[in-house]
């Protein structure tokens, strides 16, 4: 399904499922309550939509430091002819959810994330060693203004919008990882990191899984949500699939004493789906970092230039990723036991209960 073969409705249910699937029994029912359109007619939808790989999945989004993960953004520089064989190598590590050849002199950009009591910037400097790399750049995330991905496949707004939107900050983290999680909560994400089944009433599996009744679901995820540990439940898209085939990491030399004003600024973009700030080296001074998705290049480049006429922040760069090699999310606490066949720790041999933990 291309994007001119969705009509308004189709664009309309897919901002809507982006923002906030509801967590109800009959969620399609629900969805249909609110756009006019029959529990069948909403199924129909987006089984089509699903079919056609515009969404990619329906699940538990989780806040990967809050669970107690390790996450950094990794910046590579290959030989041309190496690149394509170290991005394959580096794609079949499981902490690796998104893998992408960027137009720069480092042309392989990824995230690696890795299990509570791994180091992640040891295991970054291992892959680039394994593979061959010429300069790894380790980039954590020194302060999160912004992550969510939320595609106007309805065009309800233009690149230059500027709304309000919640910052991500230190408090946030804080605030996710103030109760550590126990085997029950491990046995929850399992599940609700899944892909939602697609049948009108989903959750109703989920339940019998955990061993649960249906209100004891919906109140975990509204307990995690307000925690920190869980930022929504929401559908994800496959950006090129709805139309979005461009898109472009903005970098930003942004002055110290103006990074909290400028990365509120620039996360207040409709546009930028993620703002952070991230350490400089000597090759690479930029601190403040911006994806940008748009329809085509151009759309991408007016984004740029508003955040830049908003901010006055000029030193910038625009990396423009040439070719996707893996995108998909971390699968949480689904390590392989270890080699005397015992299950990672948290793993749940059975049914929650309500009473486990």
């Amino acid at each position: 399904m291309a994007l001119h073969e969705m009509d308004e409705v189709d664009r309309r249910l897919l901002n809507r499922i982006q923002e906030d699937f509801p967590l109800e029994a009959e969620p399609y029912r629900a969805l249909g309550a609110a756009l006019g359109l029959s529990e069948a007619e909403t199924l129909g939808r987006i089984d089509g939509l699903r079919q056609a790989r515009v969404i990619r999945q329906i699940s538990a989004i989780f806040d990967t430091r809050a669970l107690g993960y390790q996450s950094t953004l990794v910046a590579m520089q290959f030989a041309p002819e190496r690149l394509e064989e170290a991005a394959r190598q580096i794609s079949d590590h499981p902490g690796v959810s998104h893998n992408y050849a960027r137009q720069h002199t480092y042309n392989l950009w990824f995230t690696l994330a890795v299990p509570p009591g791994q180091d992640v910037a040891a295991a970054a400097q291992r892959l680039g060693e394994r593979t061959g790399a010429l300069q790894t750049r380790v980039l954590p995330t020194l302060r999160l203004f912004k992550i969510g991905v939320r595609l106007d496949v309805a065009g309800e707004r233009s690149p230059e919008t500027q709304e309000a939107q919640r910052i991500y900050g230190a408090e946030d983290a804080r605030r996710g990882q103030r109760t550590p999680l126990d085997p029950r909560d491990i046995a929850f994400i399992r599940v609700l990191q899944r892909d939602l089944p697609h049948v009108p009433r989903p959750f109703d599996g989920y339940a019998a899984e955990l061993g649960v009744p249906l209100a004891e679901v919906f109140a975990w995820c509204t307990g995690m949500t307000a925690g920190g540990k869980m930022r929504r439940f929401s559908a994800v898209l496959r950006h090129q699939n709805a139309g979005f085939v461009s898109n472009a990491m903005g970098v930003w030399q942004v002055p110290s004493e103006r990074v909290d004003e400028v990365g509120a600024q620039m996360a207040s973009f409709a546009a930028v789906s993620h703002c952070y700030l991230r350490p400089v080296y000597p090759d690479f001074p930029y601190n403040v970092y911006t994806m940008v998705h748009g329809r085509t290049r151009e759309e991408c480049v007016r984004t740029l230039d508003a955040i830049a006429q908003r901010t006055g922040i000029t030193q910038r760069q625009a990396l423009w990723s040439s070719k996707e090699f893996k995108k998909e999310r971390v699968r949480y606490f689904e390590e392989e036991p270890d080699s005397a066949g015992a299950a990672p720790a948290g793993a749940p041999g059975g049914p929650v209960g309500t009473k486990a933990g």
